[in-house]
């Protein structure tokens, strides 16, 4: 039997950054459109200094526990970084994702995209003087099936 590392276990159990950020200067949404599934990010940027630094990040997750532990990674990573190194992360990860099978990879895929999400929602508020939430839909899906099948075989 394979050993489970101990700090995913850490994730499971006690999953950083989990909750809402009271009035957020910005909410990205990630959303599986085949099965509802939903990550929302919500974002408190500082300014100063003429970069913007993420201060707080937090997420919320209506999906599977995989996808909550992917939400606590990337969030641990993305707290106090800057935007652009935020959308580096977001690059880098959807990238290591391309060589994983497409129902494993949407989970991790529904937390970068909500970040995206989120980063060009700030950038969109500065541009156009309001706040915006952006929606982007993940292009993998989650196989119902396969889960359906392993219930089966349980049985």
């Amino acid at each position: 039997m394979q050993s489970i590392d101990s700090d995913l276990i850490e994730h499971m159990s006690n999953p950083n950054n989990y909750g809402r950020i009271d009035e957020p200067d910005t909410i990205g949404v990630g959303e599986n459109p085949e099965n509802g599934e939903k990550v929302i990010i919500y974002l408190k940027v500082d300014e100063s200094g003429g970069k913007f630094i993420i201060e707080d990040i937090k997420f919320e997750a209506i999906a599977c526990m995989t996808t909550v532990v992917a939400g606590s990674i990337i969030t641990s990573e993305a707290k106090e970084i800057d935007l652009d190194m935020a959308e580096e992360l977001v690059a880098v990860t959807l990238g290591m994702l391309e060589s994983v099978p497409p129902e494993q990879a949407a989970c991790s895929e529904l937390v970068a995209v909500a970040l995206k999400a989120a980063v060009d929602g700030y950038r969109g508020s500065i541009k156009s003087g309001k706040k915006e939430t952006f929606i982007y839909k993940i292009e993998q899906s989650c196989s119902p099936e396969l889960e359906h099948n392993m219930k089966k075989e349980e049985i």
